[in-house]
């Protein structure tokens, strides 16, 4: 069965899309930690981070680490943190958060957003890659 990455890939499941390639997405979290957490993940549904080919892997590392400098511009923070846990969704993804202290990489805190507050920064994001 397709992972909820997968029907997002496929456009069955609406996201706030940042950032693709022929390869990879970006997409707003709908469950943020911070204003502008984002989602890397491959287009090829695979579950576990380290069972990526090295192509692949290091194409999304490349392809994050893109999305994180339009972030960085988009959002007032000191740094984005990266967090690989794959627990959630049986799809690699790399969380790409705002952080100004540590605590900011917690999974237990969330913010919530309008519809249009994620159209918002969405478009901010996008405006910088």
């Amino acid at each position: 069965m397709a992972s909820i990455f997968t029907k997002i890939i496929s456009g069955e499941i609406p996201s706030f899309k940042i950032y693709e390639d022929d390869n990879y997405l970006a997409f707003l979290d709908i469950n943020p930690n911070a204003l502008g957490h984002t989602l890397c993940i491959p287009k090829k549904e695979i579950n576990e981070i380290f069972d990526l080919d090295d192509e692949t892997l290091s194409g999304l590392m490349i392809f994050s680490k893109k999305v994180a400098h339009a972030i960085k511009k988009a959002v007032v923070c000191k740094r984005v943190g990266v967090s690989i846990i794959g627990l959630e969704v049986p799809h690699v993804h790399v969380h790409l958060i705002p952080i100004n202290k540590m605590n900011d990489m917690s999974f237990e805190s969330k913010i919530n957003l309008t519809q249009d507050e994620f159209i918002e920064i969405m478009k901010k994001i996008k405006s910088y890659i």
